[in-house]
């Protein structure tokens, strides 16, 4: 039934005005609307909600991820604006933080300033 229903993403936060400044600025998202109920960025065609919710509970887990062509140039460009890069007992991560999966792929992890794990992902 939602099979060719578009995807809406959505990550909660404490504060607008600095998620703005992380989703906008850092990350480079284009804003598309700013409303009391949410920041609503364009995630390269997916809707992504940032929602305020007063207090956040985050997840022990990544919530927001993204697909890159070029990993390691990502994280590069990331740590210039600021990005820090997770590192995770028990992972071979490189100098950058990207850890190589059994399955090929390449992932580093870093948080939003409410603490959400977000990641990139070179496929």
């Amino acid at each position: 039934m939602l099979d060719k229903a578009k995807v809406v993403a959505f990550a909660a936060v404490s504060d607008t005005a600095r998620a703005k400044t992380f989703y906008g600025g850092v990350l480079g998202l284009p804003l598309v609307e700013e409303s009391p109920f949410a920041l609503v960025y364009d995630a390269n065609g997916t809707m992504l909600r940032v929602t305020p919710v007063g207090t956040v509970t985050v997840a022990p887990y990544t919530v927001l991820g993204w697909d890159v062509g070029d990993i390691a140039a990502t994280v590069r460009g990331l740590g210039k604006s600021g990005v820090k890069f997770e590192r995770y007992p028990g992972l071979e991560q490189n100098e950058l933080g990207i850890w190589n999966s059994p399955g090929g792929a390449q992932v580093a992890w870093f948080k939003d300033p409410d603490g959400n794990t977000l990641s990139v992902t070179e496929f």
